[in-house]
């Protein structure tokens, strides 16, 4: 909304600042952390009130039960006033005749209402073990392939697959470009919701991965960076930067609650919101292979759950105590904080990584 003020720079010079990148970013990002310390009192409130709490409960593994007691009581949906953030900070501060940020808004939102409806179903019926994986994966897909299908059709974009390293190596997509992003989309999101077990545990990890992205889509959307980095050059993704600082600031508001012990849980509302919208961006600016060394963390949880089912099913044993992996490290006797924490290491070691990659080509 105010970015449409620099339209007005001939008359008062002043107005010019709103066409910054860096300026929006920085604005969008302390515009979403502050909504986010204003919304989350009044949430846990009322969500404490209305006990809009999920079960930690798992008859599958009582020692996880009994060492995740504590959380019993403890509301979760936060993710309503994470997405509210966001949206309302890019609303503000983002070019919304911008392709990539419209679709970041639609990636965010849909899933946002599929994460809703799972938590409601799970939380407000009781016994009711929310939507199957089934329909959450159909509905994923379906959103990746529209997301997919507008990209598809943006006349400044091309199928061109990026491999990290190769400057040589040219891979084009073509038609499949739409099921390759529903992939990446479907993927993200699930990956962080499967994160989202501990106090703070995702969302630091999203606030990292949303860093990493912001400054490849900066230099993604800027001609003579991405030519300097051999990066192919987007028109338009340089907007995506206001998009991943919403996020940031949020992610950072969020943590100021979500922190061990955290005083409200996102949900799937919001983790798989934030993964899907992640993924899409990585999409946009064709960073998805770069994205696995980025959101490493995710890729290895998401793994260690698919290797656990393969192991289970074709040898009847299993390979951790239980997955995702950050629960096979609660019972081996670690400290919550400290699995925490040292994930969060190994995310901003692995963003470090990514953003010195990218010139090897």
């Amino acid at each position: 909304m105010l970015y449409f003020l620099s339209g007005f720079r001939d008359s008062f010079s002043f107005l010019n600042i709103f066409r910054y990148i860096t300026f929006r970013s920085g604005a969008a990002a302390f515009t979403s952390f502050f909504l986010c310390l204003i919304l989350a009192p009044i949430f846990i409130r009322k969500f404490q009130k209305d006990e809009v709490k999920e079960g930690v409960d798992r008859d599958y593994c009582q020692a996880l039960s009994e060492v995740q007691k504590y959380k019993q009581s403890t509301p979760t949906m936060g993710g309503i006033f994470i997405v509210l953030s966001i949206l309302s900070a890019l609303f503000l501060w983002a070019d919304l005749s911008n392709l990539y940020v419209l679709l970041s808004i639609l990636t965010m939102s849909t899933l946002a209402v599929l994460g809703f409806i799972d938590d409601y179903l799970k939380i407000c019926q009781k016994g009711h073990r929310g939507l199957s994986g089934g329909t959450k994966l159909f509905w994923q897909f379906v959103l990746g392939c529209v997301v997919g299908f507008f990209v598809f059709l943006a006349p400044d974009t091309t199928t061109r697959l990026d491999i990290p390293f190769l400057k040589s190596t040219i891979l084009y997509l073509d038609i499949f470009f739409i099921l390759w992003a529903a992939l990446i989309v479907m993927s993200c999101s699930n990956a962080v919701n499967l994160t989202d077990g501990l106090d703070g545990l995702a969302i630091g990890c999203v606030l990292f991965v949303a860093l990493g992205l912001g400054a490849l889509s900066y230099i993604s959307g800027n001609f003579k960076f991405a030519e300097y980095l051999f990066l192919p050059f987007i028109p338009g993704t340089g907007e995506l930067t206001v998009v991943c600082a919403a996020i940031l600031g949020a992610s950072l508001g969020f943590l100021w609650f979500n922190c061990y012990p955290a005083s409200i849980f996102m949900g799937d509302v919001g983790s798989l919101a934030l993964g899907g919208t992640l993924g899409a961006i990585a999409v946009f600016i064709k960073k998805e292979i770069l994205l696995i060394l980025l959101g490493g963390i995710f890729v290895w949880e998401a793994l260690s759950v698919i290797l656990q089912v393969l192991s289970v099913k074709t040898r009847g044993k299993r390979i951790f105590k239980m997955s995702p992996f950050h629960h096979h490290l609660q019972l081996l006797g670690w400290n919550e904080s400290k699995i925490i924490v040292r994930f969060w290491i190994i995310a901003i070691i692995l963003a470090l990584l990514t953003l010195t990659t990218i010139k090897i080509r």
